[in-house]
């Protein structure tokens, strides 16, 4: 994923990066910002924050532009994509115990419809290197007035059966509670055997009460209320929606993130790749998510946070999220076609609310 070049410099390089395989683009790239964060080299990549504070959960927002969870998932580069204007980040997602993920080839692009399918399924280095790397990073102590929003995501092992689910939860809230702004439950990743079957109704109740109790358990432990946000698909019909709605206002959830990748092909049919297993991303989840963002607003009511992710390649593409009744947005795949500029373009465009 090149992520560290300036947008003048972009146009160029992206031919040479793309002739790669992705995954390997993108661990070269994680690799490179870890090596050159809180160095004078960051500043090849560095860009002005655009600031235009939101409270939502109760957190000030520096801005309404996020990095979406999967491109970090170890946590190693925090200070690096601190430093590029986001206003807020979130890494993961993250497993109890280290797990390689599936087998490769597990990433692939779509290049013609500006989009991304991967199957990687939580590869990551496990919760004790997770912490580990969250408490190096130094963003915080960098900050002016407002420091830019960590969030930590937190999901369970392949090997935990579905049935056991919530063990894996609460370890993982247990672990990032202390280290987070906002912790992030992510159920609807399609690269986990049945882990979208939490989504359903008997499942996220329980799921959401256990997780529920364990945040007042913690928070009265620790002095703080941690946020909580659960990550959903974009594959759901109106009634999914509006039970996961309930849900999460009957568990006192402080707001939902959509939404995850789709399993579905129509918009990339016939194109080389299009047929590998996986979730897709990009463009062709866009009006999904905003779909589904649209009737979680109304279900949820004018005042509950959601954060829009799914198709944002372009500022006018963040106003659909908004339109559709996002408070803020996450951008991942963007960054993969349109360039770390992405990230001010937008925020900009959110703050004079003319993209």
């Amino acid at each position: 994923m090149p992520l560290l070049l300036p947008s003048s410099l972009y146009g160029l390089a992206r031919p040479f990066l793309f002739g790669m395989d992705p995954e390997h683009a993108h661990e070269i790239t994680l690799d490179a910002l870890a090596r050159t964060q809180n160095t004078p080299l960051a500043c090849v990549y560095a860009a002005p924050r655009v600031e235009d504070r939101v409270t939502l959960a109760g957190l000030t927002f520096p801005n309404r532009v996020g990095l979406a969870a999967g491109l970090d998932k170890n946590a190693r580069c925090i200070d690096a994509f601190a430093s590029m204007g986001f206003g807020f980040v979130e890494v993961g997602t993250v497993t109890p115990k280290a797990q390689p993920g599936n087998p490769k080839p597990r990433m692939f692009r779509l290049p013609e419809r500006n989009a991304l399918i991967n199957r990687l399924g939580f590869n990551n280095e496990g919760l004790e290197a997770f912490i580990a790397n969250v408490q190096r990073a130094r963003f915080r102590r960098n900050a002016s007035k407002v420091p830019m929003l960590l969030g930590l995501n937190i999901g369970k092992n392949a090997a935990t059966p579905i049935e056991r689910a919530v063990d894996d939860y609460l370890i993982g809230l247990d672990g990032v509670y202390p280290h987070a702004d906002y912790v992030t439950i992510n159920i609807s990743s399609p690269n986990t055997a049945n882990l979208r079957s939490l989504q359903s109704d008997e499942a996220l109740d329980a799921l959401l009460g256990a997780v529920a109790d364990k945040r007042e358990a913690l928070a009265a432990r620790q002095g703080k209320r941690v946020p909580l946000f659960v990550k959903i698909a974009p594959d759901l019909d109106e009634a999914q929606v509006k039970v996961i709605a309930a849900t999460l206002l009957r568990h006192g959830m402080d707001g939902v993130i959509a939404t995850n990748t789709t399993l579905s092909r129509e918009a990339v049919a016939g194109l080389q790749h299009a047929q590998e297993a996986g979730g897709l991303s990009g463009a062709p989840v866009r009006e999904a998510s905003n779909r589904v963002i649209s009737q979680l607003r109304a279900a949820l009511g004018s005042k509950f946070p959601i954060i829009g992710v799914g198709g944002v390649l372009s500022a006018a593409d963040a106003k659909s999220k908004m339109d559709a009744g996002a408070d803020v947005v996450q951008i991942y795949t963007g960054l993969i076609y349109r360039g770390p500029g992405l990230v001010r373009q937008v925020a900009q465009a959110l703050r004079r609310g003319d993209a």
